[in-house]
């Protein structure tokens, strides 16, 4: 299976509209893929938070149909980052879409874990409130969004829910990379799943983004990392290796804690 993570740079003098085009293009250019992954908020900028509500989008807007149709015309699964969502009533999300190599919508999903310590995001953006898989042919992916990523249990009840492949798409600061390869690398080893973790390059309101998109097998070894610029990191991995890893170290049989035991893994 091959999987190609979009670490796009959001720059601030480029207009919402000519970025979704210009996602867009890379996404049709990556019709080899299986899956293709976008970063988080990517029309914005994650710490842009005065540009929220202005470009906050129907589930079914301008971005949503413009990735619908790259995922058809590509053929590729594609988990479409994340958008400002406003629903009927005027609340905020930091939503998620993985749309079907058909153009169909397969899943979407709002973040549960707010970033911000009650300012930017924590305030202006309402939270998720459940755990989200999708199963592709090759396996079955779990959602989860930037923040989320330092919240073990959240990717622990994916796994129960029969994730093998974690996705996180992010806005994560440079300031903290460091936090940001060693937790895509202890979800993988503590949950033995794939962890493909797309960022952003660039600068959001004066916050320099981290890149470092990063591909972890379920042994924590990286298979591959980005730089901090634009660029499009594409991976081949195996998707078996996951049961495999299961099976040779059965660590996950040996809980004994929480409320679900895991999923038996697919043939």
């Amino acid at each position: 299976m091959r999987a190609s993570l979009i670490q796009i740079c959001v720059d601030p003098a480029e207009s919402v509209d000519a970025r979704r085009d210009r996602a867009v293009g890379l996404i049709r250019e990556r019709s080899g893929s299986d899956l293709v992954v976008l970063p988080e908020l990517w029309t914005t900028g994650a710490f842009a938070f005065d540009q929220f509500g202005e470009h906050a989008e129907e589930l079914r807007g301008p971005t949503f149909l413009a990735l619908s149709e790259a995922a058809r015309s590509a053929g590729v699964w594609l988990h479409g980052g994340s958008i400002p969502e406003h629903d009927s009533e005027g609340r905020l999300y930091n939503t998620s879409l993985v749309f079907a190599p058909d153009g169909t919508l397969a899943a979407s999903y709002r973040k549960i874990h707010r970033f911000g310590f009650d300012q930017g995001e924590a305030v202006l953006m309402g939270a998720g409130d459940r755990l989200v898989t999708v199963d592709l042919p090759e396996t079955t992916l779990g959602l989860a969004t930037c923040y989320d990523l330092r919240f073990p249990e959240q990717f622990r009840g994916l796994v129960d829910a029969g994730a093998e492949t974690l996705v996180v798409p992010a806005g994560w600061p440079a300031r903290r990379a460091a936090h940001w390869s060693l937790l895509a690398r202890a979800r993988a080893v503590e949950n033995q799943a794939y962890v493909l973790a797309c960022g952003t390059a660039g600068t959001h309101a004066g916050t320099e983004q981290a890149g470092r998109s990063v591909v972890v097998d379920p042994w924590g070894e990286v298979l591959a990392e980005a730089g901090t610029d634009e660029e499009i990191l594409s991976v081949d991995f195996d998707p078996s290796t996951v049961a495999a890893t299961r099976d040779r170290f059965p660590a996950l049989k040996d809980r004994r804690l929480g409320l679900a035991e895991p999923k038996e893994p697919r043939p």
